[in-house]
């Protein structure tokens, strides 16, 4: 997968957050995480692209560490919309399995990135 295919990936993942938080019945609580998980699982499609026109080697390091976080916290959001049952069950686990692997892509690219020194 080169880094067009991810930037598609993780913006069609964004919009895909977008739909799960639009979908979620209103409440304090649907609208605190779904709050939390918008700004999450958008940025880490945001902060690839950032990461992609980095200024320098140790700008794409530090974005791309940037882009881990965000990928981590949508993964605990989409773990507490499933530990409390909101939204749709299947779309919730799509969402997990899809941050899980976003996570892991993400964290091997900053690993391989910071080891080819």
């Amino acid at each position: 997968m080169d880094r067009f295919e991810l930037e598609r990936r993780t913006k069609a993942f964004a919009l895909k957050v977008v739909g799960f938080v639009a979908s979620l019945p209103k409440g304090r609580v649907a609208d605190v995480l779904g709050g939390q998980f918008l700004n999450a699982g958008t940025s880490i499609g945001a902060n690839y692209r950032e990461a992609n026109r980095a200024e320098s080697r140790r700008d794409f390091i530090h974005k791309i560490a940037l882009v881990t976080k965000e990928a981590a916290e949508t993964q605990y959001w989409c773990e507490s919309f499933e530990g409390a049952d909101l939204g749709d069950s299947e779309v919730r686990r799509e969402l997990l399995k899809e941050s899980s692997e976003l996570l892991a892509i993400f964290t091997t690219i900053g690993k391989t990135t910071k080891s080819r020194g």
